[in-house]
């Protein structure tokens, strides 16, 4: 069914117009996001499965293996690769590499080496759910016999697919998303993904650029359903990848509540919980919510991989309070099990928090280090941007920046939008373009900063020489007056910061003022001034 559906998805460089107009059930998984069907050979020797999962591949794909033939070394290929693409946090080597070696985490018991529960042994649950407990704010203590222990949330999302739809039933998601879920939910259990489309404009009740709200999940459903498409869930991403934003207690509070007027299941990723790097910013995690709305429909992801910088251990764990779900996924463990070893170590590092050993080395030694680097990295990254005229949106959430590339498409298509992700990849730096996030709007990019300073140096100036050239190049093909700011750009607001740096003379009068209060804004919301002199303190 997969096969006969690749050709007929719809071009390539389809706008965000065509893309909405488009049959729901023609762009419920558009195929061209991951897969190429113009250069599809049937193999003999797979099954039509199997010959869906030889070709499923994307730009994140295709940039991911260039990056591996070819990886950057200050030393051995100084000329090669620097990976801004995979999100993955490279601050912390030092601080991981030497509690991971200390003497605590060695211990070889015979138990370890065989079979375990496959929910997990219960030592690593009972860890888990403590740890929990302690940094999402648990109102009540959470139960092991809650937990589930996978390797990567890839893993978890799969599973929970599996188990929570039949074969080409679907999940709601907003857009863009991280696109790896597409892959985790379809290869194994051909589930679908509906999409809520977000765009940068603020319009009705939105305050901010892609923000997410009922109305937009209502519509989605209602379209779904319209279509005859059955819809099981809702997955939320929090912090969300690739904007960063953190949803708010009231927020959400208010998709929960949608969900359980719905019948859906809610599946809520907290896997950068741990990576909010700035203290203006609050994380609120499901867990720590007084009363969830429907408990037994509510399904909480974490893992070690992002925030404790170690992408390499696979590790992941699932909460749920429904034990139908917890023995279902339970089930799927023999697949997706980590080994004794692991989980020994795992449930080293994670008690670390306790209040007898002291939150010392997490909350004093590593989460203070790494906030600081990561918050070090993305002020580089962004003071980059704004010296290049860059509009992003500025979030202290994850190891990414979501960037407005799209004054440099100049007929603003997905078409034009991937020759700018090869320039780069061409010119040695991976970037990940919009289209692999299902971006409505060509010419978003996302860009990983949390690595070290020299790759972040040179990255930057590899990117810099790609974006000079290409304006040179559009500035030469139409000598045209400027158009305004807002052609080609994000709403003017203080969520996106824009300061204009290449503007012709012509157009710089009439930008100044917005430019003005752009970098005030940026600098009001980078000022701790308010924090420091509260009413209170003055009184």
């Amino acid at each position: 069914q997969a096969l006969s559906e690749i050709e007929g998805m719809g071009g390539r460089g389809s706008n965000v117009q065509e893309m909405r107009v488009r049959p729901l059930a023609k762009r419920r998984v558009d195929m061209h996001s991951f897969c190429n069907p113009s250069s599809f050979q049937r193999s003999p020797y797979l099954s039509a499965r199997g010959n869906f999962a030889n070709v499923f591949q994307g730009s994140t794909e295709e940039g991911y293996k260039a990056y591996h033939a070819d990886k950057y070394d200050e030393d051995k290929n100084p000329n090669g690769i620097i990976n801004f693409g995979t999100s993955e946090n490279k601050l912390c080597f030092d601080l991981m590499s030497k509690r991971l070696t200390q003497a605590d985490m060695n211990l070889m018991d015979p138990s370890l080496l065989q079979y375990p529960d496959w929910k997990g042994h219960l030592f690593l649950r009972e860890e888990v759910a403590q740890f929990l407990t302690y940094y999402c704010k648990a109102p009540a203590p959470l139960k092991a016999e809650n937990v589930i222990v996978l390797n990567g949330c890839g893993s978890l999302f799969s599973a929970l697919a599996t188990v929570l739809c039949d074969p080409g039933e679907a999940i709601l998601i907003a857009t863009p998303f991280y696109g790896g879920i597409t892959q985790s939910v379809f290869l194994y259990g051909n589930v679908k993904l509906v999409y809520v489309y977000l765009d940068s404009k603020i319009t009705g009740t939105s305050t901010r650029p892609f923000q997410l709200t009922v109305e937009k999940l209502e519509k989605a459903l209602q379209d779904a359903r319209a279509e005859g498409v059955t819809v099981r869930a809702l997955i939320l991403l929090n912090p969300q990848n690739p904007l960063g934003d953190i949803y708010s207690l009231s927020e959400l509070r208010d998709y929960l509540e949608f969900a359980k007027r719905r019948e859906l299941h809610v599946i809520v990723d907290e896997i950068y919980m741990l990576s909010v790097f700035d203290e203006s910013a609050t994380f609120h995690s499901v867990l720590g919510m007084d009363r969830l709305p429907d408990p037994q429909r509510t399904h909480v992801m974490w893992g070690i991989t992002k925030d404790f910088a170690v992408s390499g251990i696979r590790f992941g764990t699932l909460y749920t309070e429904n034990q139908d779900v917890a023995n279902a996924v339970a089930s799927l463990c023999y697949f997706h099990g980590v080994c004794g070893p692991v989980q020994h170590k795992v449930a080293q590092l994670l008690r670390d928090r306790g209040e007898s050993v002291a939150p010392y080395w997490i909350n004093q030694v590593y989460l203070r280090a790494n906030h600081a680097r990561l918050k070090a990295a993305h002020t580089y990254v962004t003071d980059e941007l704004k010296t290049l005229g860059v509009p992003f949106l500025n979030r202290n959430a994850g190891f990414f920046v979501w960037i407005d590339f799209r004054k440099y498409l100049k007929t603003g298509t997905f078409e034009e939008e991937l020759l700018l992700w090869k320039r780069f990849l061409d010119n040695k730096v991976l970037l990940s373009c919009g289209k692999a996030f299902e971006c409505s709007e060509p010419g978003w990019f996302r860009i990983i900063f949390a690595d070290k300073a020299h790759r972040l140096q040179l990255g930057m100036q590899r990117i810099r020489k790609v974006l000079e050239e290409r304006e040179q190049e559009i500035l030469a093909e139409e000598e045209q007056p400027c158009q305004s700011d807002q052609d080609g750009k994000a709403d003017s607001t203080d969520e996106v910061i824009f300061v204009s740096r290449h503007q012709d003379p012509i157009c710089a009068s009439s930008s100044s003022l917005g430019d003005l209060i752009g970098l005030l804004q940026q600098q009001m919301r980078s000022s701790d001034w308010l924090q420091k002199n509260t009413a209170e303190q003055f009184a």
